[in-house]
């Protein structure tokens, strides 16, 4: 132990510290100051980010023997409050960069060093520094940030006054349609909002820190586990175990086609009697500290017998291969498309045919905060579960088996969530806890460090795919024909749906008459697979827009004219044979028609010096909705002092729930005449909110603001007068009217048959992607210089949440295009090793051109929004590079040496 002397904020501190302790670890739990967040633990996220004299430190890699005695240490904390904040946290509000809001304290400690230095810095010299500083963001694309330190520059150079960075409420007080700030951005800036591990820090005393015993090989079975030399380690107060579980020891993956071979019970909480993938959970270390459960953890003896590890599709699909859970084939799901008349005819008589196939990797999610949450037993005897959920009644069901306890046992509370992109719509250590809340009886925390993230959630499930399009020789798409293997992991949860998506979005966005193909779902001991950002629109999309680029090659067309040529219009359907809600392509084409012939003549001027340009563009669909009869609730109260509580469950896994529901909810209520601040919010807790559904799949927006709509509708009701005006609080209780509404909706949708065909979604979203790059000749680097979209996602709601959505799903398609992957289990461990983009990764030159059909089934004219930005850019990007050097890349990620070795042939 040292002594050390600090000064933090301002103030001396006198500690007493590990000379291994991290300045991290020292200003979160010796001083209490938990704006600083700690996201990788190894320096490459800069969540961290504090000022050490002056300068920018990442703390989670500053080791305290290392910080000199009378350090002064700024915090977000130091930098400014909710009562006075700095023009930085202003502009961070303004501008919505503050999303998800866990990297936010790191990148405004990050931007005051630099307008500390440099008050007058270029957009460049912004992107710089956050590049130097390792400061990394999933959530926002990054042009919001450089937005947002250019304004607060400004304000500190009296150029403009602090007020100027203050939301201005429009005259009519409208919320819907602006750029209101979400609720929790003041809390998000100022680091006063409490996430996961935050609030794990801060439970009672008697809790209980726990550690994994994880697996080390992929595939194995489980001979015997021995606890007895780590239940004597220090600290230790239980290991826990499949023999502590009372329930069925397994996660429910609810399976959605009767169809499906498997029965959905496939996936341990702890395994029993086998591994099925790297990092699969074995045991729970439950002890006083987390260094003490850790240690433990390492003294737990598993003895394995080791099985053939399949770790790809091809893999598991060998005839030699053996089940991996026996009983159940290995390609255990099969959907077809059908769609029009019989294919095979129609490719012989074609005046062309083209045919690709395709690979989309196993691509991470790598959020800045990695999985936390907590559990205990309340005063009722309940079990509650504080997490990450997105799909807090749907994880309830899943996991209440398996814990041995009835749903209403059992309630799930979403913590403040510092981003998921869809991995959270599956449970992933919520009934770890639960188990180990249950068998100590005490309040228990469980925090992944980055590697764990990698290793124990899920992740895309890569598609290997083959389309092929027969036309005309003007280009009129005749038919297709296609081919999908899902590789999706060990476990089967929402497998069958995901396969689907193949067969809804494999060509969509065009009018292709006759469609024949097949798509199988094959369970292997590569990561689970989860939901992520698009759910099978990239990886189905990805196949069938390169192929129409190599379509409009071999026909001799402009690859922009053959998609306009063929794009929906009255009379089209989609590939499951339903008649589009709306029919705005050819004017989305239209608009961006010019952007293209301008980016084109950028190219050709620019190409030189090693460096060739291209352009290349994609056209991206997808459903608002999960499948069918989707439904949401929601419930509106009038309160006491006139104001309405509006509860739901709407999860924020950062793309804004809060402000999607306030400004859903006012609109709503505008007949009563209350302001945004009348209206509070009572979200995401099971106990005290209906079930508005898991936020996945771009359904809240629609389904859950339908409920919101109807609930507040039901209320003004009731509070109308015979005469007209409205009635107070109570005179509603005078006359025994109920207070609280419950709002329900249900999507005018039906799910698709066994030929993959319906009407499975009441709403979609169209984006029409253009994409600029440089490829490097000598080394096959490829630059993204400029993103373009228009989207049609209907009316919109808020636009700073809408423009950080989609400039954040361009990020993360070009991550998808260039440099993400989890593949390699030491190789793509960590956050900058899976390929994360840097700011310098993405380009500053971004533009949004929305086009706002309203939708006859969304709330106000909405559709979502959430998996549109991600649904093709990538695939824009990939035919960008083709078409500046010739190189076509067919599996992702286009790796310098792919484009090198595919420019060579």
């Amino acid at each position: 132990m040292i002594k050390k002397t600090i000064v933090v904020n301002g103030v001396a501190r006198n500690l007493v510290v590990d000379a291994e302790d991290t300045l991290a670890d020292v200003i979160r739990r010796s001083l209490g100051l938990t704006g600083t967040k700690v996201g990788c633990g190894e320096g490459q996220c800069g969540a961290c980010s504090v000022l050490m004299d002056g300068k920018v430190v990442r703390s989670c890699a500053t080791r305290m023997k290392r910080v000199e005695d009378g350090a002064n240490i700024t915090t977000i904390e130091g930098i400014g409050t909710p009562a006075s904040p700095h023009p930085l946290q202003l502009s961070w509000m303004l501008h919505g960069a503050a999303q998800c809001g866990f990297c936010s304290p790191g990148f405004i400690v990050s931007a005051k060093g630099l307008l500390d230095s440099n008050p007058r810095p270029t957009r460049e010299e912004v992107r710089d520094w956050f590049q130097k500083h390792r400061n990394a963001c999933r959530c926002t694309g990054y042009k919001p940030l450089v937005d947002a330190v250019m304004d607060a520059a400004k304000v500190l150079r009296g150029e403009k006054s602090a007020a100027d960075l203050e939301y201005k409420i429009p005259s009519d007080g409208r919320v819907w349609g602006t750029r209101h700030p979400r609720p929790s951005a003041l809390g998000k800036v100022t680091g006063t909002l409490d996430y996961g591990a935050d609030l794990g820090l801060k439970l009672p005393e008697n809790a209980l820190m726990c550690a994994l015993v994880q697996a080390e090989v992929s595939h194995a079975k489980i001979l015997s586990i021995d606890t007895s030399e780590a239940e004597k380690m220090p600290g230790v107060y239980k290991v826990v175990t499949h023999k502590d579980v009372k329930g069925k020891n397994r996660i429910t993956g609810l399976i959605t086609f009767p169809t499906n071979k498997g029965d959905g019970w496939d996936r341990p909480i702890l395994c029993d009697e086998k591994i099925f993938q790297y990092g699969d959970a074995i045991a729970i270390v439950c002890a006083d500290t987390e260094k003490n459960a850790k240690t433990a953890a390492k003294k737990v003896k598993v003895e394995i017998e080791q099985l053939p590890e399949y770790m790809s599709a091809p893999a598991a699909m060998a005839e030699d291969a053996i089940e991996i859970h026996p009983g159940t084939p290995n390609v255990y799901y099969i959907q077809k498309v059908a769609k029009g008349e019989e294919t095979a005819p129609i490719f012989d008589q074609a005046d062309v045919v083209v045919e690709g196939s395709y690979y989309t990797q196993r691509q991470p999610h790598l959020p800045i905060e990695p999985d936390c949450g907590f559990a205990y037993i309340d005063d009722d005897g309940k079990l509650i579960i504080h997490s990450k959920s997105i799909g807090l009644h749907l994880h309830l069901y899943m996991i209440a088996p398996g814990l041995g306890l009835e749903p209403d046992q059992l309630a799930l509370v979403q913590n403040p969530t510092g981003g998921t992109f869809g991995y959270k719509f599956s449970p992933t250590m919520e009934a770890l806890i639960g188990a180990a809340a249950l068998a100590t009886g005490r309040p228990v925390y469980l925090g992944y460090n980055y590697r764990q993230q990698q290793a124990y959630t899920g992740k895309r499930s890569p598609f290997f795919t083959t389309v092929r399009y027969a036309a005309t020789k003007d280009g009129k798409l005749l038919g297709m024909e296609t081919d999908w293997t899902v590789d999706h992991g060990p476990y089967s949860e929402f497998g069958d749906l995901l396969t689907l998506r193949g067969a809804q979005y494999i060509g969509a966005g065009y009018d292709i008459p006759n469609i024949r193909g097949e798509g199988r779902t094959v369970c292997t001991n590569h990561a689970w697979g989860a939901a992520f950002r698009g759910y099978g629109s990239p990886e189905s999309e990805f196949g069938s827009e390169s192929l129409m680029d190599e379509l409009a090659e071999k026909l001799g067309m402009d690859p922009f004219e053959l998609r306009y040529k063929n794009v929906y219009r009255k009379g089209s359907t989609t590939p499951t044979g339903q008649d589009p809600e709306v029919y705005s392509l050819p004017e989305m084409f239209d608009l961006m028609r010019p952007k293209y012939e301008a980016a084109k003549k950028r190219a050709a001027a620019a190409s030189g010096n090693g460096l060739k340009r291209g352009v290349g563009v994609a056209l991206g669909v997808y459903g608002a909705g999960l499948d069918g009869a989707d439904s949401a609730e929601a419930d509106a109260e009038l309160m006491p002092d006139g104001s309405v509580t509006i509860y739901d469950c709407w999860q924020d896994h950062g793309q804004g729930a809060d402000m999607g529901t306030l400004g859903t909810a006012h609109e709503a209520l505008r007949p009563l005449g209350i302001g945004p601040d009348r209206i509070r919010l009572v979200m995401n807790d099971t106990r005290l909110a209906p079930n508005t559904g898991p936020a996945g799949g771009s359904r809240s927006q629609v389904v859950g603001g339908q409920a919101i709509i109807n609930a507040c509708e039901q209320l003004i009701k009731a509070m109308t007068k015979p005469g007209g005006g409205f009635r107070t609080y109570d005179e509603m209780v005078q006359e025994k009217l109920p207070l609280r509404y419950n709002g329900k909706w249900t999507a005018p949708a039906k799910d698709c048959d066994a030929d993959g065909q319906g009407n499975p979604f009441a709403c979609y979203m169209y984006g029409l992607f253009l994409a600029e790059v440089a490829v490097d000749t000598a080394t096959g680097k490829t630059t993204t210089e400029k993103m373009t979209i228009v989207g049609d996602i209907g009316v919109v709601n808020n636009y700073s949440l809408v423009d950080g959505q989609v400039y954040g799903g361009l990020a993360q398609g070009i991550g998808l295009a260039l440099t993400e992957d989890y593949e390699d289990l030491k190789k793509h461990a960590t956050i900058r090793g899976a390929g994360i983009p840097y700011i310098k990764d993405i380009p500053d030159d971004m533009e949004i051109i929305y086009v706002e059909t309203p939708r006859p089934a969304g709330p106000f004219g909405a559709s979502g929004v959430g998996e549109m930005p991600l649904t093709a850019p990538h695939a824009a990007v990939i035919n960008a590079i083709y078409n500046a050097c010739g190189a076509r890349v067919r599996e992702l990620p286009a790796l310098p040496e792919k484009v090198l070795a595919a420019m060579k042939k």
